[in-house]
């Protein structure tokens, strides 16, 4: 069992937890035997979930009564002492019991706590909330998506390096693409920090990825460009825009089919081809941002989501420790 990833996982945060996660953990381990799962967390709600769908010998529980709040600020989040969930199954990576740790909890909390407990990658100056995001050839690594609202050029590319790092840990065969998103693709268009950014990143050659310049909005999701660059600010409204655009589709699209007899009939015959649509926009497939700069990994996966989505954000925990991210940042670096 030595050779299993060890997962760190906050039980008590997000909507509907402990629940939701430990069925997206029992999901995830039906699928995959690689991971161990260190769970904190109230041990007799969490036993009373798990029951027998998983083998003692995958997981450890790890008992504590107090968690963080999706209300609590993230100074409130800090003040509640270290023996919350979300503390705890940090520390756990801090102390190396563990590889990587993972919280559908308060965002904002999960990334003070674990500053207060992680250290920086050396010569990082802040981290990035980065997150995977489909495009029509796959998939691209988004980054910063809300950790930092004003960047510096040296911030943007340190995040080039690390979101290069991220994408070649998920897609080992693959050389990334950079772009940096901007209101337009000329070299002048933009403000003083993009374009200092983008003459940084054009006279740095790298053989691990490709600068391809600037990306415009209604670009992202062409396939051209698989490592996205912004800041915190504009990547955040970018994220709910897409996200917001994808619920619109599929609800209208719903309503148009199964607003009519003709519609109902349209939609039987299409059935396979709507499914496959369907799944193609479903945010539980590309549920798990990762914070990038710290010397672990850290996981967050969206609070609303469902266990299918915790079980997919358990697959990218485990793909972030085989590809050895934080080594090839440090490398990259």
């Amino acid at each position: 069992m030595a050779d299993l990833i060890k997962i760190a996982v906050d039980a008590m945060g997000g909507d509907n937890s402990p629940k939701k996660v430990i069925d997206g953990i029992i999901h995830n381990h039906k699928n995959n035997k690689a991971n161990f799962f260190k769970i904190f967390g109230d041990k007799n709600k969490i036993i009373s979930l798990i029951k027998d769908e998983i083998d003692n010998q995958y997981y450890e529980i790890i008992h504590t009564e107090n968690f963080v709040l999706s209300t609590d600020s993230p100074l409130e989040a800090a003040k509640k002492g270290k023996d919350t969930s979300m503390w705890l199954a940090i520390e756990s990576v801090k102390k190396k019991e563990a590889d990587i740790v993972i919280s559908a909890g308060n965002t904002g909390a999960l990334l003070v706590i674990a500053k207060l407990n992680l250290k920086m990658i050396q010569d990082i100056d802040k981290p990035a909330l980065s997150a995977l995001w489909p495009n029509k050839n796959g998939m691209s690594v988004v980054l910063d998506l809300g950790a930092n609202i004003e960047c510096s050029s040296k911030n943007l590319f340190d995040f080039s390096i690390m979101g290069a790092s991220l994408y070649t840990s998920l897609y080992p065969d693959k050389k990334p693409n950079i772009g940096l998103l901007n209101i337009g693709s000329e070299e002048l268009k933009g403000n003083e920090t993009i374009k200092e950014t983008f003459k940084i990143l054009s006279n740095k050659k790298s053989e691990n990825y490709d600068f391809s310049g600037y990306i415009e909005g209604n670009q992202i999701m062409d396939g051209k460009i698989n490592v996205i660059i912004s800041d915190g600010f504009t990547g955040n409204i970018a994220l709910k825009t897409a996200e917001g655009t994808a619920n619109f589709i599929v609800k209208e699209l719903k309503n148009a089919m199964s607003g009519s007899l003709l519609g109902k009939i349209s939609s039987l015959l299409n059935y396979k081809n709507l499914k496959k649509f369907k799944n193609r926009l479903d945010p539980r497939l590309y549920n798990g941002a990762i914070f990038l700069g710290l010397d672990s990994p850290v996981v967050k996966s969206h609070g609303g989501t469902d266990f299918i989505g915790f079980s997919n954000s358990l697959d990218v925990c485990n793909k972030i420790v085989k590809g050895n991210l934080i080594e090839k940042i440090k490398f990259n670096i």
